[in-house]
């Protein structure tokens, strides 16, 4: 059975379509922006079983954005402003307390303004090979070259080059199918408007006040936007995680859809953002884990500090990514080294080990390697402004200390709380930690895959 599409209108009176499909808890599917067309996508075997792979438990909303689709055509404004006024219409008439956003391509933007200015209507945030800015996507965001000039010249053209140049020359029902619907989705004059519209987007100082849930998912191989621009979004939203997908394709429908429906699915069901911790959970269990550059003084020394300096961005990147990806707060930064928090002690360890992996594959081609130090320890630290304190982070320093370049060292207490875990930590016997009185029994954590 067809959902049936209804209408939602704004304070001025615009009219937006939308449809809704299954029961449960809703998630508003925003458009991938103007190349939307609620009622046409549902004629395509696999779009819809997309659709219907997102709602076997939840209310899937699907609507088209004003200008496009079935929505109000006129008047054309794809300002972010007015594409966040425009959702928040849709939900208030959806009468639910709060949704979650999932936000492919082009309509990242727009749900990161909407998760700042609505934090309380939202439950959890998507961004799907999505971006901050549009910088990062019109740079590269054209589809083959030559684009701008022809879309001056022939709509027609335009869209036919485009898909074909998408599905390859050989697939030419394909291309003629979405050739059409690129057209039914939007008119030629609007489609201009909004590529000038996207370049003046830009989120990038709104990305630290997002306070919802927030998982970014990316597919490597997609030209543009490029897989740095989800790095940044993971780094720079506040306990965001990161999900690389394999893939050269952003219509979710193509390639690997059942790893990308279980990554939604384990989102949104509460899966690994519920053990991330934030640094302002006072009394509650937080697994601290330090990173150190190993000889960063006499690497400034060696290498001159400019030379020096794009070595120790280098960690900050993969050490974020790697936070990124497994639900770590970072708490500050020391220069040569991080402070970071869990709320789940084997998610710290998860981190750990995918720091030292990526800093070894780092060393393999890299002229100047890097060697990191890691050190762990887990208890109930002292919260206070955005900062941790207490014996449970000294150790934890000192313990970092004890570390070699490429090894992870903990105490008993981490060992206990991942125990039958599938981690091999190796007794590396009792130690003196300047500080403390009695000697603490340290084990080192394996990460090489031969280890």
């Amino acid at each position: 059975m067809q959902p049936r599409i209804q209408y939602a209108k704004t304070l001025d009176g615009v009219s937006i379509a939308y449809w809704t499909m299954g029961s449960g808890p809703p998630v508003v599917h925003m458009p991938p922006l103007v190349w939307s067309h609620i009622q046409l996508e549902l004629e395509r075997d696999l779009w819809r079983g997309w659709y219907e792979a997102l709602c076997t438990h939840r209310t899937l909303v699907r609507y088209d954005l004003p200008g496009t689709g079935l929505s109000d055509r006129e008047p054309v404004d794809f300002s972010l402003e007015r594409q966040v006024a425009d959702l928040h219409a849709l939900v208030e008439h959806l009468g639910t307390d709060k949704v979650s956003l999932f936000a492919p391509v082009d309509s990242g933007p727009a749900a990161i303004q909407y998760a700042v200015e609505h934090p309380d209507r939202l439950s959890r945030l998507l961004l799907y090979c999505s971006y901050g800015g549009g910088r990062q996507r019109s740079a590269s965001g054209q589809p083959f070259k030559g684009a701008s000039a022809l879309l001056e010249q022939n709509w027609e053209v335009y869209t036919e080059t485009a898909t074909h140049v998408a599905f390859g020359w050989d697939s030419p029902e394909e291309a003629r199918w979405w050739s059409a619907y690129l057209r039914e989705s939007i008119s030629w004059e609007a489609y201009k408007d909004f590529v000038a519209a996207r370049r003046q987007w830009d989120t990038s100082d709104h990305l630290a006040k997002i306070t919802s849930p927030t998982l970014v998912i990316h597919r490597r191989g997609i030209p543009s936007p490029e897989v740095s621009a989800a790095r940044t979004l993971a780094a720079k939203i506040p306990n965001a995680q990161l999900a690389l997908l394999e893939g050269e394709v952003s219509t979710p429908y193509i390639g690997d859809m059942e790893g990308l429906v279980q990554a939604v699915d384990e989102f949104l069901d509460d899966g690994p953002v519920a053990e991330a911790a934030s640094p302002d959970q006072s009394g509650a269990v937080h697994t601290i884990l330090f990173t150190d550059v190993e000889g960063s003084t006499a690497l400034t020394q060696r290498l001159g500090d400019a030379k020096a300096r794009d070595l120790l961005r280098e960690h900050e990147r993969m050490t974020r990514e790697a936070l990124a990806a497994h639900g770590g707060s970072e708490v500050k930064t020391m220069g040569d080294g991080f402070m970071t928090s869990f709320g789940s002690a084997t998610k710290a360890l998860e981190c750990a080990i995918a720091m030292q992996r990526a800093f070894a594959a780092h060393n393999e081609s890299a002229g100047e390697p890097i060697k990191v130090r890691i050190g762990l320890n887990a208890g109930e630290p002292i919260a206070e402004d955005q900062d941790l304190f207490g014996t449970t982070v000294n150790m934890a320093a000192r313990v970092c200390a004890k570390a070699d370049g490429g090894q992870i060292l903990a105490p008993v207490v981490v060992r206990e709380l991942v125990a039958g875990k599938g981690f091999l930590l190796a007794d590396v016997g009792e130690t003196e930690l300047r500080g403390f009185e009695d000697p603490v029994r340290l084990y080192e954590v394996r990460w090489r895959e031969d280890g």
